[in-house]
């Protein structure tokens, strides 16, 4: 499968919990979803058994395809040439990471901060008529010079 086909799901479920993503990749009708299950659950598994992190508490932290190798087919085509076909593959990988825990309701102490008073700035003048209108030079035709026949 091409990794461009893979970001396409790859992208749905960046940054979301793991029984979300789960979700989101059961109902996606790609065949990349299908394969990001399986990294999805075992990423799962080795987060259970080698740090003991429960999987209500994990996310998806990070999920990427970067391009694999490439194979390469050759087809016929017309007048004895070929075409090269490129089986393009590539390689997933999805990174969890343990939800933030929830800190106890602590209301939060606010800091009285004493603001010191703004001076007020003088108005701004009015501008009169005649200094509104913008002064444009007349267009006079040049002067022309005398040449000495």
């Amino acid at each position: 499968m091409s990794p461009r086909k893979a970001r396409l799901v790859a992208e749905h479920i960046r940054g979301r919990s793991v029984p979300e993503a789960r979700a989101v990749l059961a109902f996606t009708s790609r065949e990349a979803a299908q394969v990001l299950q399986k990294v999805l659950q075992s990423a799962v598994s080795n987060a259970e058994s080698n740090h003991g992190i429960a999987e209500e508490r994990l996310y998806v932290k990070a999920a990427y395809a970067d391009s694999g190798p490439v194979m390469k087919r050759w087809r016929a085509r017309a007048r004895g040439r070929v075409a090269r076909i490129r089986k393009r593959t590539c390689h997933i990988t999805v990174l969890l990471a343990e939800l933030p825990q929830a800190a106890p309701n602590v209301e939060p102490v606010q800091a009285e901060v004493a603001e010191a008073p703004t001076p007020k700035r003088a108005p701004a003048r009015k501008k009169t008529a005649a200094a509104s209108k913008k002064k444009t030079a007349s267009k006079r035709p040049a002067k022309k010079k005398e040449t000495a026949n």
